[in-house]
């Protein structure tokens, strides 16, 4: 299977005393949602996991789900600090605003 590598990995943080996880492609992204708690699977879960289908399927890009997969995990507060700095082309404001 085409792991559909990201360009820079997701980094995902599940607090003090844990390792920081790096997520590298849409297939570990896939993983990582797919061993998601049952009853915390909302709306912006389904929409990662929906992006991340369609990209295996061809009907996205990675960096398309990877986009998603990175919502998810702000909105979830798993994603690292590090990675809640704006990416290049991003306005500082739309991020700080997803963080609230």
């Amino acid at each position: 299977m085409n792991d559909l590598h990201f360009i820079s990995p997701v980094r995902i943080s599940r607090g003090e005393g844990h390792p920081t996880e790096e997520i590298d492609s849409v297939a570990e992204a896939m993983a990582f949602l797919r061993k998601w708690p049952t009853g915390r699977r909302g709306p912006v879960y389904q929409c990662a996991l929906n992006c991340c289908s369609a990209a295996l399927s061809g009907q996205m890009t990675a960096e398309e789900a990877r986009k998603a997969f990175t919502g998810f995990a702000r909105i979830t507060r798993l994603l690292d600090d590090d990675m809640a700095l704006p990416a290049a082309g991003e306005d500082k404001a739309s991020v700080h605003a997803l963080r609230r």
